[in-house]
């Protein structure tokens, strides 16, 4: 079911980090044009100028550094300065190198802690999380070492998204598994849809459908499907959100 034959009561206003290129910039794209109001998201000053056409569609736009802890800090207040949003897609994600778990991990997590509590919590996974290891021993949050790998950064996010959906039972929480689609990211043989790979967090972001008016979801295309096991084990839930606190110095208030 498409956004155009579900249920969207009203406008919205979303949030997408990484909307420079990529899915998040096709969800901003698509979200405007559908009449909600979209805040965009860079890395710097210098790319502004890949959502330009975007913000003289009437995006507002944000710049922090996901990589950098008080620029991600920088950016929820430059968020919250905006207004509460409807809901946060958590799209920005890079597949290697010292960052990986920062971007990945710590962004998200600091963001959704700082940010005004939005109605929808979206959080971009990959079917790759279903190899990532379970284990946070050793795990270099700062972006000073290399640790961990991408499926395991992919795994951690997710089980964020399921520990939110506890925790926080007046917000839907959701994940989701893009596919392997023809982004920067993906590249150009990616076999997937390109649209596929960003109608579900739309969907999520702003229908009224009652399947998305849920929490605690893995989705593909619009379907729920099931998840590493680990994702919903509440004891490693509970570990994550303390080795994320403790690195950053905020805890996730309940």
């Amino acid at each position: 079911m498409s956004n155009a034959q579900g249920a969207t009561a009203r406008k919205r206003r979303v949030f997408i980090t990484g909307s420079a290129d990529g899915l998040g910039h096709a969800a901003a794209r698509t979200l405007l044009g559908e009449g909600h109001d979209v805040v965009v998201h860079v890395r710097s000053q210098a790319r502004l100028t890949a959502v330009q056409e975007l913000v003289d569609q009437g995006a507002a736009a944000t710049i922090g550094d996901l990589s950098d802890i008080a620029q991600i800090r920088d950016l929820a207040g430059q968020v919250n300065a905006i207004g509460r949003m409807d809901a946060v897609i958590h799209n920005a994600g890079v597949i290697s190198g010292a960052h990986l778990m920062v971007v990945n991990v710590v962004a998200p997590y600091l963001l959704t802690a700082l940010i005004q509590r939005p109605q929808r919590l979206i959080y971009l996974s990959s079917a790759m999380h279903k190899g990532g290891r379970a284990s946070l021993d050793g795990i270099d949050w700062s972006g000073q070492a290399t640790t961990g790998s991408y499926s395991d950064s992919k795994l951690f996010i997710t089980t964020l998204t399921a520990a939110v959906a506890r925790l926080w039972p007046d917000v839907y929480s959701n994940a989701v598994n893009p596919g392997w689609v023809p982004t920067r990211m993906g590249g150009p043989s990616a076999p997937d849809d390109l649209r596929l790979g960003h109608l579900t967090q739309e969907w999520l972001a702003t229908s009224d459908d009652p399947e998305a008016l849920t929490s605690g979801g893995y989705w593909h295309h619009q379907r729920r499907e099931e998840a590493h096991p680990a994702v919903d084990d509440v004891q490693f839930q509970d570990r994550l959100l303390a080795e994320l606190a403790r690195a950053t110095g905020t805890t996730l208030v309940r």
